[in-house]
């Protein structure tokens, strides 16, 4: 499913966020956005070289990231955060155990180029969130690992141009895996992670008429697909009659993933 439906933009609007979802999954995450001068790291879960890799493909190096924003304190979002002061590190209440700068649900925060609200998920996790990103003209919602959308978050998000959301597994291909009872049970349970179907139903309430691009983030490498994420998406958005021409993909373990716009004429 990429594009098809009927979507309407402002000309004179000029879009120039960018973002790499260097890495999504069980393995490592790590996301860059930027705006203007301004560069936001969220989440640091991979290598050191794999970030400056991603970096590097945006004409940036880690000494151009100006915040580091952490969704939870699960190994696979915080295992490289050792390379950044803490000084650069913001997380809610609890997260990180050691010092960073504390930030408070549903608080708006205003870092350089952008103003940055976190907001709240349902993971096994201490204090986990989610975060909008909002710039002059452009807003980027990101929300992984959890275990469904509330209505708060789902409302705050309304209508962004770029939408980072989870879309886990398929339930079907879930079951059918050698993993332990327990783990399917905690993965399917609302702290643990988004199926393709409810990531696909609440996307189908956060975006709008200015939304350009979803990236379905954290497949699940062996109770997924891209393939069958994005048929569940067009099976959804079909159903709910979401006509607006929105560009949708996946993200993935190996592969970085750039959006977004740069500043075109």
């Amino acid at each position: 499913m990429g594009r098809g439906y009927e979507k309407y933009f402002c000309p004179r609007i000029r879009l120039i966020m960018i973002f790499n979802v260097i890495s999504s999954g069980s393995k490592g995450n790590a996301t860059i956005i930027k705006e203007k001068d301004t560069v936001i790291l969220i989440d640091m879960g991979i290598t050191f070289k794999r970030l400056e890799e991603g970096l590097k493909e945006l004409n940036l190096t880690s000494n151009d990231i100006d915040y580091v924003l952490v969704t939870h304190n699960h190994t696979d979002h915080i295992s490289g955060l050792k390379f950044f002061s803490p000084s650069k590190c913001y997380a809610l209440e609890g997260t990180l155990p050691s010092l960073c700068h504390v930030l408070n649900l549903y608080e708006k925060y205003d870092f350089k180029d952008f103003k940055v609200t976190p907001l709240p998920i349902s993971h096994d996790a201490k204090n986990p969130c989610c975060f909008l990103l909002e710039s002059d003209n452009e807003k980027l919602a990101y929300v992984t690992d959890t275990g469904y959308m509330n209505e708060e978050t789902i409302k705050a998000f309304n209508n962004p141009t770029y939408l980072i959301i989870e879309s886990n597994h398929d339930i079907r291909m879930l079951l059918f895996t050698n993993r332990p009872k327990e783990l399917k049970d905690r993965i399917k349970s609302d702290y643990g992670h988004l199926c393709n179907e409810d990531s696909a139903i609440a996307a189908s309430q956060i975006i709008g008429p200015n939304t350009k691009e979803i990236v379905l983030a954290h497949l699940s490498e062996e109770a997924n697909t891209p393939e069958v994420a994005l048929k569940a998406y067009e099976k959804i958005f079909a159903y709910y009659g979401i006509k607006y021409d929105v560009l949708i993909r996946c993200a993935n373990q190996r592969h970085s993933l750039i959006g977004g716009n740069i500043d075109e004429n």
